[in-house]
């Protein structure tokens, strides 16, 4: 059972932040991640449980050849249509909803984290966490991230993260802040492990490996 209380943890931050970095970090430090944007990926790929609602909505042409969801041209359509965008979440939503509880519930007691992206314009999951934990960069260090790891325009990124909450949302309901911006991959492992232990969450008991160093 997670101490204090604290059985499940809210991870959100803006695109290029970082986020699934640290969400690896808490895992291996033994939680259980339950990853929104993955589910929603499942969803949506060839034979996806939400590709017959999309195709409906939105016509046949907004899967790919595959029979994906063609994330490209959906961009396209949330970018151009707030009403596209709000009916892109209602049908998946309610589905990432579904899925995130029966993993979560197959956890058992250990301690879970919720990655959500929408997390800070979402009472329902911040409802469900003990604490929320935010990771945070400038928008020009989003920008040279995506940039660097997609391919996508300097204006391309700009766009995702102006749809996106603001920053100051997203830290206005942390109960804690990692500022990912000009530190080492292992000086964050440091600021997640610390946390952890500021916490009072338990750290997985492993065996030690014969020949690892310190055995």
């Amino acid at each position: 059972m997670a101490s204090q209380g604290i059985q499940a943890i809210g991870l959100t931050g803006g695109i290029g932040s970082g986020k699934s970095t640290v969400a690896a970090q808490l895992v291996a430090l033994g939680a259980t991640l339950v990853d929104t944007d993955a589910i929603a990926h499942a969803l949506t790929t060839p034979g996806g449980a939400a590709m017959p609602a999309l195709r409906q909505r939105f016509g046949d042409d907004v899967a790919g050849p595959d029979g994906a969801l063609d994330r490209a041209r959906m961009r396209t359509l949330v970018f151009a249509d707030p009403d596209a965008k709000r009916a892109l979440e209602a049908i998946l939503h309610p589905m990432i909803g579904a899925e995130a509880q029966r993993q979560a519930a197959a956890a058992g007691d250990g301690v879970v984290v919720f990655d959500v992206p929408l997390l800070s314009e979402s009472s329902h999951w911040r409802a469900r966490c003990q604490r929320i934990l935010v990771v945070d960069c400038s928008a020009e260090t989003q920008v040279q991230r995506v940039m660097a790891r997609s391919g996508w325009s300097d204006e391309q990124v700009r766009r995702v993260i102006a749809l996106q909450s603001p920053r100051a949302q997203r830290r206005a309901i942390a109960d804690a802040v990692i500022f990912n911006d000009g530190i080492t991959a292992e000086t964050l492992a440091d600021e997640v492990a610390q946390l952890w232990a500021l916490w009072g969450l338990p750290r997985p008991v492993r065996p030690v490996k014969e020949g690892a160093p310190g055995a």
